[in-house]
């Protein structure tokens, strides 16, 4: 129990003395570092370029971390990102000896106590020309300063919307000396390309690279060389959203459109039909363009609906002059025989468009033609029968009348009543089969009127039917075309 409690006091009294060290070591450090910042800060003025030699050029090293993609405006073409920008110098008057100073190497200090280089971004599109975040530097023994400060940039990027949804960006960030010429402040890049070890996936785009180049420009209104460094950044975009939001749909409302072909004419409903699609893809229409900007380049997906929106446009006219060949009653002329033959005979069945009872192998048709043959066949019998028996009685007639006008004498009085019947019912019958020759005639106009009318509904199913499969197969191609270019 001794020993345990002994030990235990050991441990205690070592944690008390280390404390006790530690403290007076931190003490003695903030100590030398107050010192030492007096005594380099007494003489000192961030007005000035930190050069022993004015004629000596300052190197400047820039290092760019994206973070974090925060918006892509492309219809006013602005890409808001969150960088951490490093930049690292070295000031001639801000040395000292870390021997004379208990080993301190470096000290933090407000930068805006340090002159920094006036790197902007060249292409910012931001109305807000705030001062960059005053952080603290960092100030080391041999003079090298390193400032890392964060940046929410706005930059203006040339946005090519003509594949998009399918799209890719190219967007720069040009950092250079505002005032400073080559001669006076040289830009470093720190890496080939911007660091992207620490950036945040965004929902819409992907990052395929942020390579830097390092520029020398002469402008007009100076002789001496600017640098800059241009930091690209390349971009996909992430379709998934736009693919079943905006594009599937208007393939699903696209495919109705030739469905209005296959809609019976009696129904009311075909006109109808595609102007409601129209409709609807024009607000999807109208959703691009809110988004895109005005530019001559019209996108991909644009492309696609305004086809959809002409070939719907298309088929709503070939549906009301089709349905105006439907309603071709018995005023209208009678099919054309190379209609017959091309329509009637071929295409109906090549789409398999047939009447209520028919078939492939014995057209309605060919029955109708032998039922009305065959019934003219009985009129003609009937009607013989009927004249031939009418004229026997009308021979009586004549043997019965002289051609005097007298009559058989052998007659009598009973003869002539009889010859009087026989007179009036010849008249009769006379004015019966004149009726039914009227009825029979009107009958057959109509069956004919009727006939012509069936054949232009058959010549409007069939051309229906014809423009359904070939806007279905427009439809098809253009969708498997606009989502190859995802590919």
């Amino acid at each position: 129990m001794k020993r345990n409690s002994l030990s235990s006091f050991n441990v205690s009294l070592w944690l008390l003395f280390t404390t006790v060290i530690l403290q007076a070591v931190e003490s003695a450090k903030g100590k030398y570092a107050h010192m030492l910042f007096n005594e380099l800060f007494e003489d000192y003025s961030n007005a000035l370029r930190p050069v022993e030699d004015t004629d000596k050029v300052l190197n400047v090293t820039l290092q760019i971390t994206l973070s974090q993609i925060k918006d892509m405006d492309e219809r006013n073409q602005i890409l808001s990102a969150y960088l951490w920008i490093r930049q690292s110098w070295y000031d001639a008057y801000l040395k000292w000896d870390k021997d004379k100073y208990d080993g301190l190497d470096s000290i933090r200090i407000p930068s805006n106590l340090v002159w920094r280089p006036d790197i902007v971004l060249y292409n910012k599109a931001d109305d807000d020309f705030s001062e960059p975040v005053n952080t603290n530097v960092v100030l080391r023994y041999d003079g090298k300063i390193t400032w890392d400060a964060p940046a929410i940039t706005k930059s203006s990027c040339v946005v090519d919307v003509s594949y998009f949804p399918f799209d890719s960006q190219q967007c720069n960030l040009t950092f250079g000396s505002w005032t400073y010429n080559g001669n006076q402040v040289d830009i470093i890049n720190s890496l080939d390309s911007g660091d992207l070890s620490d950036f945040v996936e965004d929902v819409e785009w992907e990052i395929h690279g942020m390579p830097a180049v390092k520029n020398v420009i002469t402008y007009g209104c100076c002789s001496e060389p600017y640098p800059d460094v241009t930091f690209t950044l390349i971009l996909k975009r992430k379709s998934s959203f736009y693919i079943f939001n905006l594009l599937l749909p208007c393939i699903l409302i696209s495919f109705l459109a030739p469905l209005g072909f296959y809609l019976p004419a009696d129904s009311g409903e075909k006109v109808s039909l595609g102007v409601t699609v129209l409709l609807a893809l024009t607000v999807f229409q109208l959703m691009v363009a809110e988004i895109m900007p005005p530019s001559e380049n019209v996108p991909l997906i644009g492309k696609y609906y305004i086809a959809t929106m002409t070939m719907i446009t298309a088929s709503t006219a070939l549906t009301i002059i089709i349905m105006n060949l439907h309603h071709c009653g018995s005023e209208a002329k009678p099919v054309p025989q190379w209609a017959r033959v091309v329509i009637l005979d071929y295409m109906s069945k090549i789409f398999f468009v047939y009447d209520v009872g028919e078939n492939c192998t014995s057209p309605r048709r060919k029955k109708e033609e032998e039922q009305k043959l065959e019934g003219d066949e009985g009129y003609q019998s009937r009607h013989t029968e009927v004249g031939s028996h009418l004229p026997s009685r009308n021979d009586d007639c004549d043997i019965k009348e002289k051609p005097n006008g007298n009559f058989n004498k052998s007659c009598g009085a009973h003869a002539d009543i009889n010859v009087r019947e026989t007179v009036n019912c010849c008249s009769c019958y006379k004015m019966l089969i004149k009726n039914i020759e009227y009825i029979a005639n009107c009958i057959r106009d109509h069956k004919a009127n009727r006939a012509k009318g069936i054949e232009w509904k058959k010549v409007a199913k069939v051309m229906d039917r014809f423009f359904m499969w070939i806007f279905f197969i427009m439809v098809f191609f253009m969708s498997v075309l606009i989502i190859g270019k995802a590919a």
